[in-house]
């Protein structure tokens, strides 16, 4: 097993679809798994560690687990089928091992909020990883981050904030030579 690192989410820009970027310790291999608005928002706020008014999902599921008493020790992505990744979340109470079947989104969602490792198979980074991404493919996920970013902080009305990633996005632009994102 690999354990790796989220990070971030990010808009593909050829299906406008999100994508959660894994990567390996070391930042040689990394694994885009394609997930929903919902999820992304989900793993987006966790990364800023942003906490909700009310309860999500994915913290409804860690005061769940907190409140019983268990132990998250990882998660996994263990398996991909047919294009469809297979997550595992392995809890513990007491001598007890649980293992929980999970989407990956959901499982990466909740380890994020529960600052528990996570993991990826052998199996599953030879089959579905990327190595080496050139300058451009770097740029291109660092700016889809930014633009997602910059949607979440104006849905929350953080326009300082939103202002400083447009400033980023804009930077990272010019620096590389690419048409500028049209702001309303």
């Amino acid at each position: 097993m690999i354990q790796v690192k989220v990070f971030g989410v990010a808009i593909d820009p050829v299906t406008k679809g999100f994508v959660i970027i894994l990567k390996d310790q070391d930042e040689k291999k990394w694994l885009p798994i394609w997930i929903g608005p919902y999820e992304a928002k989900m793993i987006s706020l966790a990364l800023e560690k942003s906490k909700p008014n009310r309860p999500f999902s994915p913290d409804l599921i860690k005061n769940i687990i907190e409140s019983a008493g268990l132990v998250t020790e990882k998660v996994v992505i263990s398996d991909l089928r047919e294009n469809t990744y297979y997550a595992t979340i392995y809890l513990k109470k007491g001598e007890k091992e649980l293992l929980i079947d999970a989407r990956p989104s959901d499982a990466v969602a909740v380890a994020l909020r529960l600052e528990t490792p996570i993991f990826i198979s052998d199996e599953v980074m030879k089959k579905a990883s990327v190595t080496h991404s050139s300058k451009e493919e770097e740029v291109s996920i660092r700016l889809a981050q930014l633009k997602n970013e910059l949607q979440i902080e104006v849905d929350k009305e953080n326009y300082e904030k939103a202002a400083q990633i447009r400033d980023e996005i804009r930077r990272l632009e010019k620096m590389n030579n690419i048409p500028p994102l049209k702001f309303n």
